[in-house]
């Protein structure tokens, strides 16, 4: 294999501070008590939760209370969440007020997520939002941080038709987040409700405090400490989990299920063609491949841990064309690459998808393909692209035996494509990451007769 291509300037580690939980302050008014402090957004998950009885999306669940926020920058979540599954954003199993301070004020989204890492949120519902000028998404417009507000989360299982829906109010306002049908028969474990940190990549912490709340009709006052359950929430450490610290390529582990060990993979971040250092591959190296005669791939992966807006690419690419971005981030897939795409929007989760782009065309991605869950399985892969004949061309790949198919017409193959490396590569549209693995790999590596 070839050496990771890596940035010139990769972005240091990071020193990451816990540091919350009871605290005998009052920053959310009323008598001294509450739960609360600095949380931080990081690669490592960290919670301080109340254990609740088992409940499912057929359960109704409530809670409110009041919380301030201080100013500054800082992601948590606040709501039911399941702490076998917590892992990544969106975390699976959780119903939850996503909070994000942005100084002076913060916004707040409802989201949820199924056990199967499908993700929903931000139905408007009829109530005042505004659009984010960043995201272009809808949300509450902005409330003001360093001041108590009232709050309130409530799932009704038997609402929008009996499909659930979530309703949120802060101060007065009311925000209706509804399940989409498909993701409630996903299904969704939850046994806790708490403070939960944004788990995607190292970023600033900021404070949160809690008071005076009701959770399943059971009121917590914090005039003494509650003993919630509590989960690397107060500690301080370095991280390397830090965007987009590239870290892939050859390893000494066994997590894909090959035969032995040692195996390709790691942290996967995707890349930014705006910057040529932040763009990376690691691919073993070919005699120059063409689009005229088939391709074929296959082995062992292991998505072990996948975070919202994250995408892997794999497969034959080149090692000077496809890093030739145009100085853009407008595509996210590399030109003259064609394999493999492992991600997908959030309402869908992760999925195992065909995909190509050739010299100087627009990406093609399956638009669906093989659900592939962030949960360290091991599965077994194929990828096989057959020249066109007498009608289109086509790629399709397998995973555990489940296949999706993407046609490559003719004046495609004409444009061709040249691959000269088999491997890893990131996208050119930046973004979180995976840890991802791969073993036991066979791949064309020569088209001579």
């Amino acid at each position: 294999m070839a050496r990771a291509q890596q940035p010139c300037e990769s972005p240091e580690t990071r020193t990451i501070r816990q540091d919350f939980g009871y605290s005998r302050t009052s920053h959310a008014g009323g008598a001294a008590g509450e739960l609360g402090g600095l949380v931080t957004p990081a690669g490592e998950p960290a919670y301080c939760a109340k254990e609740i009885s088992t409940k499912t999306f057929g359960d109704p669940l409530t809670a409110s209370g009041r919380f301030l926020c201080a100013k500054g920058a800082f992601h948590i979540l606040l709501g039911f969440f399941n702490s076998g599954t917590v892992n990544e954003w969106r975390t699976p199993n959780s119903i939850s007020l996503r909070l994000q301070g942005r100084g002076d004020f913060f916004y707040a989204y409802v989201e949820y997520c199924t056990a199967r890492w499908r993700a929903g949120g931000d139905n408007p519902g009829g109530f005042a939002t505004v659009r984010d000028p960043e995201t272009g998404r809808l949300q509450f417009k902005g409330f003001a941080s360093g001041k108590p507000h009232q709050w309130s989360l409530r799932y009704d299982p038997n609402g929008n038709g009996g499909t659930g829906s979530i309703t949120v109010t802060m101060d007065d306002e009311t925000a209706i987040c509804h399940l989409d049908a498909r993701h409630r028969a996903d299904g969704a474990t939850f046994n806790r409700f708490g403070l939960l940190n944004v788990v995607k990549s190292a970023d600033g912490g900021g404070g949160v405090w809690l008071d005076d709340m009701t959770i399943n009709g059971e009121k917590e006052s914090f005039d003494r400490d509650p003993h919630w359950d509590e989960f690397q929430n107060r500690r301080t450490y370095m991280t390397q989990n830090v965007r987009p610290r590239f870290d892939f390529g050859y390893c000494a582990t066994h997590h894909a299920g090959g035969q032995k060990a040692g195996e390709m993979g790691g942290l996967v971040f995707r890349g930014d063609g705006r910057y040529t250092n932040l763009m990376a591959f690691y691919g073993d190296r070919l005699e120059p491949l063409t689009l005229a005669k088939p391709l074929k791939a296959s082995g062992k992966v292991a998505l072990r841990r996948g975070v919202t807006d994250s995408d892997v690419l794999l497969g034959f690419f080149h090692a000077e064309h496809s890093l030739d971005s145009g100085w853009s981030d407008g595509i996210g897939t590399p030109p003259d690459f064609l394999g493999v795409s492992i991600g997908g929007p959030s309402r869908e989760g992760f999925m195992f998808c065909p995909s190509y782009r050739l010299h100087n065309t627009e990406r093609k991605t399956a638009e669906r393909g093989p659900y592939i869950l962030p949960n360290r399985t091991p599965h077994d892969w194929t990828l096989e692209y057959t020249p066109a004949a007498d009608g289109n061309g086509s790629i399709t790949v397998t995973l555990d035996g489940q296949p999706a198919s993407l046609p490559l017409p003719r004046e495609h193959q004409t444009t061709g494509a040249h691959f000269n490396r088999f491997g890893l590569i990131t996208t050119h549209t930046d973004g979180n990451g995976q840890h991802i693995y791969f073993d036991d790999l066979t791949y064309t590596w020569t088209q001579a007769e």
